[in-house]
Parts: structure tokens; C-alpha cells; sequence
């Protein structure tokens, strides 16, 4: 278990931006910093946040069926789980004080599992399903559990695969969030992704 086992880069354009996000996530408290990931395929942003953005005692939650959504029909979805379990394993002996847990089923059915848990995150990752109604969804649900000051970053803001219609894409889901959630949300980068930033004291 020596190296990583990627087949996909679908994150080479986040480490640039995020690591301008670290400085300005909620003040470290005893407990750590708490990461959500909602989407993880092989691990490959779990795993960067456990080396760039993790420190010790923090923690990162992924949230995945790990059964693809309607853009992997092609994808082995059980080569990807063990892929991802193989990564994110290894990024734990190499840091064995920045912890890792998965929680399989549902976004829909696992945020509100956390949210009746009172749990609360400095950061999360929304690249679940790219369905927009399903985009929507997570980001309504997820928003109570960030903490004031915590970041929200939206994966595919500028996805446009061939043959997908606006429905099946998450812009006009993120375009309606922050519509609708703008006395509460700063935007504090549009590009690819889109990272809102909850106000508060």
C-alpha cells in the first residue's frame, strides 16, 4: 500500500483555491476542524484535505453511495469503493492523527442522520450527485450543519458535459442557493467551483 491509486483528475484546479481557504476557516477549537465531503469517488479530494488542509486531531466525514451517479455509467463502482478505501487508508498511516470515516448510503439520507446528531463542520464539499435538484437539496441540508465562517465549496459550477440539459447540471441549483440564502452566504470565488463563505460573528 505504498502509493495512491488514482484513475481520474477531476481536482487539479481546487488546490490553488483552496489553499487560499485555509486561513480564513472558523478559529481552531479543541475539538479540531471538522471536514464534510459530500461525492468522493476514489479520494483523491479526500485525501488532499487530509494532507493540506488537516492538522492533528481533525477530522473529515465522506458521504457516498459509491454506486455512481448517471455520468458513471461506465465506471466499476466497486473497483472505485476499493480504490477509494485503499487511498484514504493510506493517507491515514502516513497521518495517522488526521481522521477519516465514511458514512455509505445517500446524501439525502445521511445529512439528515448529522443534522438530528447536532453535528457541526468548518468546511464542506459538495460533489455528489450533479443532478441539480439533488444539488439543491444537499446544499439546503448541509448549510445548517457549517459553522458561522465555514466555507461551502461547489464542485462543477461550469460543467457543461454534452447531452446534459440544465437539470442535469448543478449551476442552476448553486445559482438558486445563493439566491436564496444571500442574507446568510458570501461569495468568495467563482471559477470552476464556487465557494460561499457562511457570515456570521
Amino acid at each position: 500500500m505504498s502509493e495512491y491509486q488514482f484513475t481520474k483528475d477531476w481536482f487539479n484546479w481546487a488546490p490553488e483555491v483552496w489553499t487560499q481557504l485555509i486561513p480564513h476557516l472558523p478559529e481552531r477549537t479543541e475539538d479540531g476542524r471538522h471536514f464534510l465531503e459530500i461525492g468522493s469517488f476514489e479520494g483523491r479530494s479526500t485525501v488532499w484535505i487530509m494532507e493540506n488542509m488537516m492538522q492533528h486531531g481533525d477530522y473529515i466525514l465522506c458521504i457516498d453511495t459509491w454506486e455512481g451517479g448517471e455520468e458513471h455509467s461506465e465506471e466499476d463502482m466497486s473497483a472505485v469503493w476499493d480504490r477509494f478505501r485503499h487511498n484514504t487508508e493510506l493517507a491515514f498511516e502516513r497521518f495517522p492523527n488526521r481522521y477519516h470515516d465514511n458514512m455509505t448510503g445517500t446524501s439525502y439520507e445521511k445529512l439528515a442522520e448529522l443534522s438530528a446528531w447536532g453535528q457541526q463542520y468548518d468546511f464542506i464539499y459538495i460533489d455528489g450527485s450533479h443532478i441539480a435538484k439533488d444539488v439543491l437539496t444537499d446544499a439546503c441540508m448541509a448549510w445548517p450543519l457549517l459553522k458561522p465562517k465555514g466555507m461551502m465549496v461547489f464542485d462543477d459550477y461550469l460543467w457543461t458535459p454534452n447531452a446534459r440539459d440544465i437539470l442535469h447540471r448543478p449551476k442552476a441549483a448553486i445559482d438558486a442557493f445563493t439566491n436564496i440564502f444571500a442574507e446568510e452566504a458570501e461569495i468568495v470565488h467563482v471559477g470552476y467551483q464556487l465557494v460561499v463563505r457562511k457570515k456570521g460573528e
